[in-house]
């Protein structure tokens, strides 16, 4: 009669080891591997989209430019 309850206590703290710890441990994992690709993509998108586009002409240049010039007396 003491082996049953022994093995039942035994059951039952392996059973909520396993649900309380192991399972969500592993849900989080999957979540977190799941974003981490996620990322990747957005990633990579935002990098062809860069490659993509042509190159913005230089507008800091002031090569040319005509500056006011006030005469001082």
């Amino acid at each position: 009669m003491i082996k049953f309850i022994i093995w039942g206590i035994v059951i039952y703290l392996i059973y909520k080891f396993v649900f309380e710890l192991i399972v969500p441990v592993s849900k989080a994992a999957t979540q977190m591997q799941d974003k981490i690709k996620e990322m990747q993509k957005a990633q990579q998108q935002q990098q062809a989209v860069q490659q993509a586009a042509p190159p913005k002409p230089d507008t800091t240049s002031k090569a040319g430019e005509y500056i006011d010039y006030e005469e001082i007396k």
